[in-house]
């Protein structure tokens, strides 16, 4: 008989890797940390639900070629056993850690874990529910690697005495209704712009491994791999109804990229003390990250955002402002730092975007 697996990197299906989150939460976890989690705002990560009947009619074979390739990278699963401590993971000192990049550091991995496991969640369902082979495929591929990437989050957590409890956030979390076609947008550009700011961060630490205050950073590069896998899948599925990247819905892909980037810019605003830790300005990381997925996205977007445009960077700028006056205002002042907040998003989306023809094959590999 087989010794059970012990660590959610050497699991090889999605169950696997929940039944082991679920038999270390039962021995450890964190109020705040699963609080944290737990919370709706508009920055924080959300778990979503969509029209699983509408995912299962896909049909794939317009772009049959370019995606048994896909397919076959992620089988082969170069990434099996890498998501666990080695002997790479050097000793941190949580006790003498400067507070508020602690508390900064807390969050940006309860916020990534959460994000993670909402992935998994979502494709989960999408395997449990479908009976298409070729999309419950990929959607049982990108679950285990979801749940991978969350439990190894957890681990780092868990040496700061915190953990999220991903069996209690499956039940309990709110789920929002996306369509199919949001899910699309939306989620493509959350695994284009996660492997933009892993591989950003890590180049960055390869070239200044002064900064790497937390061993989590060396494996950036796998994991930001997985994320770009995962858009690529996703860039197929639009590509297999022209109609997604076409007409009206170029407007939709317009607002779910400039979304996208406003909430990156405001949330990483947020975390000052992390980013100095780093060695990175977060206006320069920005911008780098927004240069790179704007690139990435010619793959099936007919549009970019021009994020050279006088107007970006000054109404980014006061979103953020109108963010920060938000958090502790009442009344008026909230009412006024919301207007606010509203109105710089309507200058970001107004700016004109920059169109280009779209290559017959979407399929990349990552360059950067």
């Amino acid at each position: 008989m087989n010794a059970p697996l012990k660590h959610t990197a050497d699991a090889t299906t999605v169950e696997e890797g929940l039944a082991i989150a679920e038999a270390q939460d039962k021995q450890y976890t964190s109020e705040m940390a699963t609080e944290t989690a737990m919370a709706n705002t508009l920055l924080t990560p959300r778990f979503y639900t969509t029209d699983f009947d509408e995912l299962d009619a896909i049909d794939v074979s317009s772009v049959r070629e370019d995606w048994d390739v896909l397919i076959a990278q992620m089988e082969a699963d170069p990434n099996k056993g890498h998501f666990k401590k080695n002997e790479d993971w050097d000793h941190v000192d949580w006790e003498n850690m400067e507070p508020e990049l602690k508390k900064e550091f807390i969050d940006f991995l309860i916020s990534s874990c959460t994000a993670e496991f909402s992935g998994c969640v979502l494709y989960k369902e999408m395997k449990r529910r479908g009976n298409n082979k070729d999309i419950t495929q990929l959607f049982q591929l990108m679950a285990r690697d979801e749940a991978r990437h969350a439990g190894f989050i957890n681990d780092a957590l868990r040496e700061a005495g915190l953990r999220v409890n991903l069996g209690f956030l499956t039940q309990k979390k709110k789920y929002t209704y996306f369509r199919p076609k949001f899910i699309y947008y939306a989620t493509y550009l959350s695994e284009k712009i996660g492997y933009a700011r892993y591989i950003t961060i890590f180049r960055h630490l390869e070239a200044h491994p002064e900064h790497r205050f937390h061993p989590i950073f060396k494996w950036f590069e796998e994991w930001c791999n997985d994320e770009f896998s995962h858009g690529e899948a996703f860039a197929l599925l639009m590509k297999t109804d022209p109609k997604l990247t076409s007409g009206i819905n170029v407007y939709w892909i317009k607002f779910f990229l400039t979304a996208v980037y406003a909430t990156m810019y405001v949330r990483d605003h947020q975390r000052p003390a992390f980013h100095k830790a780093l060695g990175v300005d977060p206006d320069w990381y920005a911008h780098e990250v927004f240069t790179k997925t704007s690139k990435m996205t010619e793959q099936i977007y007919p549009i970019t955002l021009d994020i050279e445009h006088p107007r970006w960077q000054r109404n980014l700028e006061k979103l953020q402002k109108a963010n920060v006056d938000m958090v502790d205002a009442k009344g008026l002042k909230k009412l006024g730092a919301q207007i606010r907040a509203g109105w710089a998003f309507v200058n970001l989306y107004t700016i004109p975007a920059k169109k280009h023809a779209v290559p017959a094959s979407v399929r990349l590999e990552p360059a950067y």
